[in-house]
């Protein structure tokens, strides 16, 4: 399954430090050699400070207790760096581990560099310090003291670039060590500054939302309402044409997110015509599943694409979380798609048809005829659908739904005030723009 591994896409949109997890997950599921995860490693590390590390990787991948004396050399460096950032920055770092000293600081950043001047002759100088101070703690693998740096060194600095690059760095840090709440915070404070008209330029504003939709992932499907704001921001304007035109692959985690969240339905219909538009330039089984059922009604190809759906959830470093019970390890969300697109699958085919023959809707499903027919009663006892089995034929007998005119006119109308709203917006927008010009 290493033809439907989306690492080679995803990780040039990653800080180097974000891709090691991922490539944690691929050993340990075993879809390349050790060799070549162990290599792909070392290249990861030459560009950090992580050398002890790197030593460690390099006497696994060649059986051997002896390392080059490149990597000797450079630790020697690395350690003599930190020393000279260490006292580069430690007025400062003083400074603000005492309390009594940080409540002086105000919200106002002008009062507080003047402040840290006179009192304590720490100028910018001393902050510069802090920033490569934290930076080189984040290259050595120390992510919680870079994130506590590099938030005490955003409420100093005065440079909205250098600024930037710090909340991306802490945002790295903060889902390195998998604090997804915070990491969420983060993400949000990105997102606005990325979506600000004062953005550096509208190239920069695309890569960066790219950038920023890559990095979510580890959030999304880590935190308990990930699935939910997932479709919240790769389902904007803006952030569904960036992944069109420049990431196509993001679409297997926005359509998984689709098909396992049950409360996005009225969105899932627009989505579902990206996933039409997009067939030609990206395949990916979860996406084709979606194609078979809802745009070429395709069943058997649907049943297909759901075995091969269920072997690309496990193997995908997102989508294949495990936990641990007893003596056994679950992939919850594989529990969770399949069951959801067995019932895609059922509605689209009651749609069609008013009598189903239970052995063929078994096989559409992937399951055995006794498996159909309790998953079918589960459905018909939890109101999910308005059914009757006749045991004698061997079918299912679909009650007849007539929809109701309101509630269609309910349905047509409902996201009219949204998208009126979007293009008072866009209108609004492109006055803005055009009037300095005037």
């Amino acid at each position: 399954m290493a033809d439907y591994d989306l690492t080679p896409l995803i990780a040039p949109n990653l800080d180097r430090h974000l891709v090691f997890p991922i490539l944690e997950f691929l050993q340990e599921r075993g879809l390349y050699l050790d060799d070549l995860i162990l290599k792909a490693k070392i290249g990861l590390l030459n560009n950090t400070n992580m050398v002890d590390y790197a030593m460690d990787i390099h006497k696994s991948l060649y059986h051997t207790d002896d390392v080059p004396q490149d990597m000797v050399d450079r630790r020697v460096e690395v350690v003599a760096r930190l020393k000279k950032l260490e006292e580069a920055a430690a007025p400062l770092v003083t400074f603000l581990q005492n309390q009594n000293a940080v409540q002086e600081l105000r919200s106002d950043k002008q009062y507080n560099l003047q402040m840290l001047n006179d009192r304590y002759q720490i100028g910018p100088d001393q902050i510069e310090a802090l920033y490569q101070y934290a930076k080189f703690q984040f290259e050595c693998g120390n992510y919680s003291g870079a994130a506590d740096y590099l938030y005490q060194y955003r409420a100093l600095c005065t440079n909205s670039d250098r600024s930037l690059s710090a909340l991306w760095g802490k945002l790295a840090a903060e889902i390195l060590m998998q604090n997804w709440d915070i990491a969420l915070e983060e993400l949000n404070r990105l997102k606005e500054i990325i979506d600000s008209k004062n953005f550096s330029s509208p190239l920069n504003q695309v890569q960066s939302r790219i950038w920023l939709m890559h990095w979510s992932l580890f959030i999304f499907f880590n935190h308990d309402n990930g699935r939910t704001l997932i479709i919240d921001l790769f389902n904007q304007d803006k952030y569904l044409n960036a992944i069109q035109t420049n990431a196509p692959h993001l679409l297997r985690y926005l359509a998984t997110a689709f098909i396992v969240n049950k409360r996005r339905r009225p969105q899932f219909k627009d989505f579902l015509k990206v996933v039409q538009q997009e067939q030609y330039s990206f395949k990916d089984p979860i996406t084709e599943f979606l194609a078979c059922v809802y745009v070429n009604y395709d069943f058997d190809g649907a049943q297909k694409k759901m075995r091969e759906c269920e072997e690309v959830i496990l193997n995908d470093p997102f989508l294949g979380k495990r936990l641990e019970e007893s003596n056994f390890s679950t992939v919850p969300l594989r529990d969770e798609f399949l069951e959801n697109a067995r019932l895609f699958i059922f509605e689209t085919y009651c749609r069609i048809h008013q009598r189903i023959d239970m052995g063929v809707l078994a096989e559409k499903l992937n399951l055995n005829y006794e498996e159909a027919e309790r998953w079918i009663v589960n459905l018909i006892r939890t109101s999910k659908l308005e059914a009757k089995i006749d045991t004698k034929t061997g079918t299912v007998l679909m009650e007849p739904n007539h929809p109701n005119v309101y509630e269609q006119l309910i349905e047509h109308t409902k996201a009219l005030s949204g998208r009126t709203y979007k293009l008072v917006n866009q209108v609004m927008e492109h006055a803005q723009a055009a009037q300095p010009a005037r």
